[in-house]
Formats: C-alpha cells, structure tokens, sequence
C-alpha cells in the first residue's frame, strides 16, 4: 500500500498543503492548496480566527484537488521566538558494547539541559559521538567502550506561541504530527549531502522571516530564525514610492532588483501613487536602491549570526538560497559580496505530480515536509519489512515507546 504524506507550510504571506504519494524514486504530489496568510506575522499567529480560517481553506483546496481526507500532517515552524543551544550528553556503557538502550541514554542525557518552563523542545538533532576519548564517529553501534558521550543540537520554541499554531491547526480539522523548522525543511529538499559534508549554509528568506541552518559534516550545527523578510521589502518600497502595499508587492516581483548597479539609469515604470490622478514614472534605479538597502541589511544580520555561532570558517561549500524573497533578480550577486562564499540559489527539484505551482524557491519547505515525513515513514515500513533503510536524522523523540522505535530515527544516512 502506497503511503500518503501531507505537509501544511503556514508561513506569513501564504498557507501551502500539500499531499504526496510516496513511490520508489519519488513523491507523487497528489493536492495541493495554496491560500493567502491572514493573521500570521513574522511566522507568529497574531489572530487565531483569521489564520485558523486561511488555514482550514488550504486543507479544504488540497482535500478537494487529492480526493484524500486529511487528518495529520507535518506541519513548519518559524519566527524570532525559536532558539537553538548546543548540549552534551555522558554515559558510562551497560556491557562494553554499545548498543541502542546506550545511545538513547546518552541522547536522554543531553536532552537534560535547563529549559525555561515556557519553550517547549522542537528537534533535538545528534551531531557526532565519542567513545572514550576517540572524537568523530557517526554512529556508534557495536563499538567496544566504557564511556559514550553525544554531542547535540537542540531547538526550542515559545511553548504559547508553538500552541496557538497546533490550535489554528487542530481548528482545520487536522492533528500536527511534527513541527518542523523551516531551514530543515528547506535543506531536505534544496542541499546535496556533499554540501551538508563539506559545510554549507541554508539561508530560507520568506515574506516575515530569514530562517538559517548551518550544516557542518553532514549535520545540523548550528540554526536561527530572524524576523526580517520579504515584506519588509514591500514595505519599504512602498513607504519610499508612496504606494498602497499590493502595488508595491506586484511592482516589486515584476520590476525589482537588488542591486543598484544592475540596472540602467534610463529603465523607467508607471504607477498610480497615493495623491496623483495620472500615471507616475518611476525609476527602476530608485527602487533598486530601496530593496538593496534592506536586503544588504538582511544579509548583515545573517552573516552576523554565523560569526556569532563560531563556524563562518567551516562553510566552504558556501551558501543556498531559497525561500520566496531569493527568486529576486539580482540577490545572489549581492549575497555573494557580502559574504564573500559560494552563492547559489535553490528550488524543488525532481518533482512528479501537480508541480507546476510549486517550481519556485518560495515552496522549497513545503515540498520539505513532504520529503521529512517521508523519511520517516520508510524508515517505520522499513523497519516492519525487516530492511535497514535510512534517510537521515530526525527529531528525537523522547517518549517514544519502547526505546527501539524511538532509537531507529536517529540512524543516519547510508547514502
């Protein structure tokens, strides 16, 4: 029987479900429901009627295009209020050979960090194991040792804040089943596993947040959610231009460009300003100069984050850009001067189904949430058929019963 996936992406400018099919090389996407935002801002639900309304149509539309009932999905996080510590779990090893009660202890271990009693624990991500003293391994299954240390990433959101989205949810008629975080969403889809190896950032700037992830060694080192993005763009253009925010949104998207210099003096457009009767001309120069201001201001409090974090110098395969706001003409270039790395920018990619919609960088964590349910869904009807396949880490978690289940999601890749 062919298994159903389902990702809701409840972002600040739009509501994607989407429904997938799980085949052998691929997901088939099955539905899709695209609908505005209302009510969310900087990914935070500032109006649970209203968002629990634009959510609810995007199910109903995606239910409607699949033929299928949706009762649970994956659903993405975002927004300032999500933060990230790092943390060290120690175990002394029950019988000389580690197995995996033993790495489930020590996961268990650094898990027990002082977490305030209003965050609540999203993803708590392995990043490498030692065995007495020896650094750098994997996976530590079947070693001989005495001590066994993990070392972990764990993210954590406002516990109010991650409730009132799981409501607007549960108001769709639909259970959450995982939060996500949105880079790691993203990264699913959009990073190759020589890049996660070698070092890469993921940099998702959507319409109310910028969300990074930094991998390093094939795992998830480091993470941040800044609440700046896209509509701070819009607003800033039409603030400067004096225009209602709609126009700004469409001239943006049809004539923007984020740096200055790449575009002609003479190249002009025509718009309806508040207080004018006639169609004004505008300077696509002006408007460049608006958008570089804020992007270069996006991109400096990114890059101030990866120095913060320690490892700007572990990035050699650079930085991908996704998100909405990274299809803007001329962006790479400017992130490639301010950060002085390899700059590509992403989308889905090798996509089956009801795709045209989604082959844009804006739907990279949409497309994600399918990609982690996915994941672990072959590694539960993997583990029923008796098969070993994994597809890398996920969330842990901890009252998973018994610690067998709880334990195989945490097994990494094989690729």
């Amino acid at each position: 029987m062919d298994e159903i996936v389902v990702g809701i992406d409840v972002g600040t400018t739009k509501v994607c479900t989407l429904v997938g099919r799980i085949e052998e090389e691929a997901i088939r996407i099955l539905g899709v429901g695209i609908e505005p935002s209302a009510g969310i801002k900087r990914g935070v639900i500032v109006d649970l009627a209203a968002a629990s309304q634009a959510i609810t149509k995007s199910v109903g539309i995606a239910e409607q295009t699949s033929g299928v009932e949706i009762t649970g999905a994956m659903v993405s996080l975002a927004g300032a209020h999500v933060s990230s510590i790092n943390s060290r779990g120690v175990v002394g090893v029950s019988d000389e050979v580690i197995d995996e009660i033993d790495v489930a202890r020590a996961l268990e271990a650094a898990r027990a960090v002082a977490i305030p009693h209003n965050r609540e624990i999203i993803h708590i991500i392995q990043r490498g194991f030692t065995v007495d003293g020896q650094d750098g391994i994997s996976m530590p299954l079947g070693m001989r040792g005495f001590r066994l240390e993990v070392e972990a990433h764990i993210i954590t959101a406002a516990k109010a804040t991650v409730e009132n989205l799981r409501q607007c949810v549960s108001a769709a008629g639909v259970e959450v089943l995982q939060f996500v975080l949105n880079p790691l969403a993203s990264g699913d889809v959009v990073l190759t596993d020589t890049e996660r190896q070698m070092g890469v950032a993921i940099c998702d700037i959507g319409g109310g947040t910028t969300d990074l992830a930094l991998y390093v060694d094939g795992h998830v080192w480091h993470t941040m959610v800044l609440a700046v993005g896209g509509n701070h763009i819009t607003n800033d253009i039409a603030t400067g231009l004096r225009l209602p925010l709609t126009q700004a949104e469409e001239i943006k998207k049809k004539y923007g460009y984020a740096m200055k210099s790449g575009v002609g003096a003479e190249e002009t457009f025509s718009v309806h300003t508040f207080g004018e009767d006639q169609p004004v001309k505008i300077s696509r120069q002006d408007m460049a100069h608006i958008i570089e201001a804020r992007v270069e201001e996006i991109f400096a409090l990114t890059l101030q984050e990866i120095k913060r974090s320690g490892y700007d110098g572990l990035l050699p395969a650079g930085m991908v850009l996704t998100g909405g706001t990274s299809a803007l003409p001329g962006i790479r270039q400017l992130a490639s001067k301010i950060f002085g790395l390899p700059i590509r920018t992403a989308q889905p990619e090798n996509l089956v189904g009801l795709v045209d919609q989604l082959k844009s960088p804006a739907y990279s964590t949409s497309v994600g949430l399918l990609h982690w349910a996915a994941a672990l869904t072959e590694e539960d009807l993997s583990s029923a058929r008796g098969h070993k396949k994994r597809s890398g880490m996920r969330e842990i978690h901890m009252n998973l019963d018994p610690v067998k289940d709880w334990f195989k999601r945490l097994l990494p890749s094989d690729d």
